[in-house]
C-alpha cells in the first residue's frame, strides 16, 4: 500500500496519476472531505492533515511506502517532520521526500526548510528516498503568465542565469518508481531539466508557443520586492522567492545531465511542449475570458 500525501497539489497530483497507472494498491491524503471526495476513481481516499498528528495514524494504517510532500509554508519543518515520526510509529517501510534543488548547499529560503526534513528522515530506521527537483514548468504559468496576458511582460531580478525547468509530471514519474523500487532507497535524485534557459529566452519561447511578443523586464531587486508586497503577497512568501531568487542569479540551478532522463527511461517533457500544452494562459484573451 502507498499512501499518496499532498493529493491535491500540483505535485501530489501529479503523483498520485503515476501511482495509479503503475496498479500499485494506494490511498490518497485529503485535508478536508470535499477534496477526498475529488479522488480520482479507484483511489482510497483519507482526510489527514499533518498538523493533527491523531489523524496520521489512521492515515498509515497498513501503508509500506510514502510520498511526502508539503506546501512551501514557514510551518513545513514541522508538518513534515509530524508525518516523519507518524511513519516511525507506524511501521511504514519506505518514505519518498519531495524536497528542492539546492537543499544540500543552500542554506536560505525553502531549499534551507527542506534540509531539516531530510536530515530528520536519514537519521530515521526508514528506508528513504530524497527528490530534489529544480523550478517546474508550472511555475511559470502561475507566476508569469498574468502579468504576460495583461502586458505581454514578465519581471524579475535574474539578469542573464540560467534555470534547467524540470515538468511536475516528470516528479510524479520518477516518484512513483522510487515508491516501489527498492534500488531507490538511500538515494538523493537532484532532477533537472533538458536545457539550461535564461528568462529572456524563456519570454522568447513563450512568445512563440502564444502566437505573440512576450518580454522579460530585468528589475532591481528591491523593486521587484516592492511589487510583490503591493500584490498582497506575505513578507515571509516574498522574501522566500526572492532568496530562492538569489540561488539562480548566484550561478546554481543551470546544470544540465542525464539523471532525469535516466530515471525516466525517455527524454524528459521539454519547455516547447509544456508552453504549447498551455499557450492560452499567456494569451490576452484568456484574461477576458
Amino acid at each position: 500500500m502507498i499512501l499518496v500525501t499532498g493529493a491535491s497539489g500540483t505535485v501530489g497530483r501529479a503523483v498520485l496519476r503515476e501511482v495509479a497507472k503503475s496498479g500499485s494498491q494506494h490511498r490518497a491524503m485529503y485535508r478536508s472531505a470535499e477534496e477526498a471526495a475529488k479522488a480520482p476513481a479507484g483511489t482510497e481516499a483519507v482526510v489527514a492533515d499533518f498538523a493533527k498528528k491523531e489523524t496520521l495514524g489512521p492515515a498509515l494504517r497498513g501503508v509500506e511506502s510514502v510520498y511526502l510532500v508539503c506546501s512551501p509554508i514557514p510551518d513545513l519543518v514541522q508538518l513534515e517532520s509530524n508525518m516523519v515520526d507518524a511513519c516511525v510509529d507506524a511501521g511504514v517501510k519506505h518514505v519518498v521526500l519531495n524536497s528542492a534543488l539546492g537543499a544540500g548547499d543552500y542554506p536560505k529560503s525553502f531549499p534551507s526548510w527542506h534540509r531539516k526534513v531530510e536530515d530528520k528522515l536519514r537519521a530515521t530506521r526508514l528506508r528513504w528516498t530524497i527528490l530534489r527537483p529544480n523550478s517546474f514548468h508550472q511555475n511559470t504559468t502561475a507566476y508569469f503568465a498574468p502579468s504576460i496576458r495583461a502586458q505581454g511582460v514578465f519581471y524579475g531580478s535574474l539578469g542573464d542565469s540560467r534555470m534547467s525547468y524540470v515538468d511536475v509530471r516528470d516528479v510524479g514519474a520518477v516518484a512513483a518508481k522510487t515508491l516501489t523500487g527498492l534500488a531507490h532507497a538511500g538515494k538523493i535524485y537532484e532532477m533537472n531539466g533538458p536545457e539550461r534557459l535564461t528568462a529572456t529566452e524563456l519570454a522568447a519561447k513563450i512568445g512563440k508557443a502564444a502566437g505573440r511578443n512576450v518580454k522579460y523586464v530585468d528589475i532591481p531587486l528591491d523593486t521587484q520586492r516592492k511589487a510583490m508586497l503591493d500584490m498582497g503577497m506575505p513578507d515571509w512568501q516574498v522574501t522566500a522567492l526572492l532568496d530562492l531568487q538569489l540561488y539562480y542569479v548566484h550561478g546554481k540551478g543551470g546544470e544540465v545531465d542525464g539523471v532525469l532522463e535516466g530515471l525516466l527511461g525517455r527524454a524528459p517533457i521539454r519547455m516547447e511542449e509544456f508552453l504549447l500544452e498551455n499557450a492560452v494562459a499567456f494569451r490576452e484573451q484568456a484574461a477576458k475570458a
